[in-house]
């Protein structure tokens, strides 16, 4: 996509999202009307008149809907931009931020937290997600440390090793669930991903690191564009092959953990988001990273007002929304490559 034509882009879908988030927002099983949702919103940065909308109202749209609708658009945000790194930097269409088994060590350390709080009766703020990013942390150590050749860490055996410590990993979540008993169904319901009762400390805990994140890969687009040629390619044109690998993985890594730590296991995202984008945008990182981030933050808002509204006043997991809706996409996808090597 040439320059000039970038900031429409953006701009466009920036405007979606935050029509996106403001709608959401009024969405519910109290519907509030999207004018009132927006002026109770501006109220607390600018001097506006709110005295005729009731204070229960204000109280569900600012402690309730708004942390989890901007929260949902972080980690929609995350995980898109996490996959697009992933897809660039293992040259790999089918890689996303469950690849490299980061999300399955996110996953482990969660369900150790909720056993060992069942177990032990230690609770602490944040418990959960702590546990989750020192989890991924682990596995991520573990994993680039198997896959490391002679200095090197070629990207075969790196999502090799992510498929097998993965598959392990899911083997230890199964343990853990079995060992629950009666509380298996907190476990599940956190692994299929989802929201329910998430406020302002996860939205706070999940911003910085998807703002460094940003920056970091956005620094990196043009190795990552040139990456895609292939490493020959990349170490002729003066790029630091191996460090790059390294900066992007653990970013990339990081990003993911954090977003995994406090919504679960939710699929697809960082799968299909970057090949719908790649799609319109092209696959130059420096417009593909910012429009991936904004459309699967605008994705994932949508797919929790689903969530929570399908089967209201029953809420339905997230990653069961965003399941229904990427496979068949990624069906799609696949034929079309089909046909395309075919011709």
């Amino acid at each position: 996509m040439r320059k000039k034509y970038w900031l429409p882009v953006y701009l466009a879908l920036l405007l979606f999202l935050f029509y996106s988030i403001m709608a959401a927002t009024a969405i519910g099983s109290v519907p509030i009307p999207v004018k009132d949702t927006v002026r109770v919103i501006l109220s607390r940065f600018i001097s506006l008149e709110t005295s005729d909308i009731s204070r229960n109202t204000v109280s569900i749209i600012w402690n309730l809907r708004l942390p989890r609708v901007l929260l949902a658009a972080l980690i929609g945000a995350s995980l898109a931009l996490s996959g697009v790194s992933f897809q660039g930097l293992l040259r790999n269409p089918l890689a996303d931020p469950y690849t490299i088994g980061v999300s399955s060590g996110a996953a482990v350390g969660a369900t150790a937290a909720m056993f060992l709080r069942q177990l032990t009766g230690l609770n602490f703020p944040q418990m959960i997600p702590l546990f989750a990013m020192a989890g991924a942390f682990a596995a991520l150590f573990f994993i680039y440390n198997m896959a490391k050749i002679g200095g090197k860490v070629p990207v075969v055996t790196l999502i090799l090793g992510g498929v097998v410590v993965s598959s392990f990993l899911s083997a230890i979540i199964s343990l853990l669930m079995v060992l629950s008993g009666e509380n298996m169904h907190g476990i599940y319901f956190w692994l299929s991903g989802g929201l329910i009762l998430r406020s302002w400390p996860q939205l706070w805990f999940v911003l910085p690191y998807l703002i460094l994140g940003f920056i970091v890969l956005f620094f990196y687009a043009r190795e990552l564009n040139v990456l895609l040629m292939g490493e020959e390619v990349a170490l002729t044109l003066g790029i630091n092959v191996e460090r790059t690998k390294k900066v992007l993985l653990f970013v990339a890594s990081v990003v993911t953990a954090a977003a995994v730590s406090v919504s679960g296991m939710i699929g697809f995202i960082g799968l299909i988001i970057p090949h719908a984008v790649r799609i319109i945008t092209g696959p130059d990182h420096r417009v593909l990273l910012p429009a991936s981030a904004l459309v699967g933050a605008s994705f994932l808002v949508w797919s929790d007002v689903a969530a929570r509204t399908v089967l209201a006043p029953q809420e339905l997991p997230v990653g069961i929304i965003t399941a229904f809706v990427g496979a068949p996409f990624f069906i799609y996808l696949l034929r079309k490559k089909k046909r395309e090597i075919s011709l």
